[in-house]
């Protein structure tokens, strides 16, 4: 198969949205106490970007560990109960693994400009000793904000991830799976994005549809919680595992949004799949199947 071929968009009907929701949640439940380890492992990670330096590096190692957790969707898909070592496969791949790290560069840089373009003008934020203890986690330094700067950064810190996330929804998938380089991931995935406004935005109502009821039983736990006393621990640690699984069923839909979108076959055996070679010049390895 030609590269040409492997960047096809298939524009979708708008129902398909709802196709992808629904596909998402089946996935998620074939192995669902596997995907949850996968995906605590992942928060475990995460926490790690409170380190310096090392939290640089998970920070741009983001999408090489969102990779991780799409190809296990894929050995799900395929009847496949995926490692641990699932997650870090991503991050030993060349030369996909540059090309996530770059993509990851990408992000933090896209962040920083939007973040800061949204910011600027802020007085409260020109004082470099007050950024420099809200930098070190210090409480007392944020209170020290007004209404406004907080609701600022916030509305900042959102648009940021809005951003990043319409960067990364396709192009993670398109140098994973696809094999693709980081400038034709990213074009591709923003044009598949474009020309599937209508399933996408269907997606979109279907998770706001999910999120009604899940944060009406957030809402009672988290009552529960505070009246519960010794038990309490036990109720966070419930909310943290269902806010777990709604993230769960967004990577599933990316990964069933991509397969349809470029006709990824499913069906491929994971030996023969995106883990393969990466080598361009043939064969079926890492290949998507128009």
């Amino acid at each position: 198969m030609s590269q040409q071929e492997t960047l096809k968009v298939h524009v979708l009907p708008a129902r398909q949205g709802l196709t992808w929701l629904s596909q998402s949640l089946a996935l998620v439940r074939q192995q669902l106490a596997r995907l949850l380890f996968l995906g605590v492992l992942l928060q475990l990670i995460l926490g790690l970007s409170q380190i310096p330096l090392l939290g640089f590096f998970v920070m741009i190692a983001m999408p090489a560990f969102s990779a991780g957790l799409l190809q296990a969707f894929f050995l799900v898909s395929v009847g496949q109960r995926p490692p641990a070592s699932t997650l870090f496969v991503p991050l030993t791949t060349s030369p996909r693994t540059g090309r996530l790290l770059a993509l990851g560069g990408v992000m933090v840089a896209v962040g920083l400009v939007t973040v800061s373009l949204l910011l600027s003008g802020s007085e409260s934020l020109m004082n470099p000793d007050l950024v420099a203890r809200i930098e070190a986690g210090d409480l007392d330094a944020v209170a020290m904000l007004d209404e406004g700067t907080v609701m600022r950064i916030l509305l900042a810190i959102a648009v940021a991830f809005a951003v990043s996330g319409t960067l990364t929804f396709m192009s993670i998938p398109l140098i994973w799976f696809g094999q693709q380089k980081l400038g034709r991931s990213l074009a591709s995935g923003l044009r598949a994005l474009v020309a599937n406004w209508k399933p996408f935005g269907m997606l979109a109502m279907g998770y706001m549809a999910l999120m009604v009821p899940l944060a009406l039983v957030m809402g009672m736990l988290y009552r529960l919680a505070a009246s519960s006393g010794g038990l309490a621990v036990l109720v966070v640690a419930l909310m943290m595992l269902l806010m777990l699984a709604f993230q769960l069923v967004v990577f599933a839909s990316q990964f069933c949004s991509f397969r349809d979108i470029f006709r990824m076959e499913a069906a491929v055996s994971p030996q023969h799949g995106p883990t393969g070679s990466d080598d361009d010049s043939g064969g079926d390895d890492g290949q998507l199947l128009a």
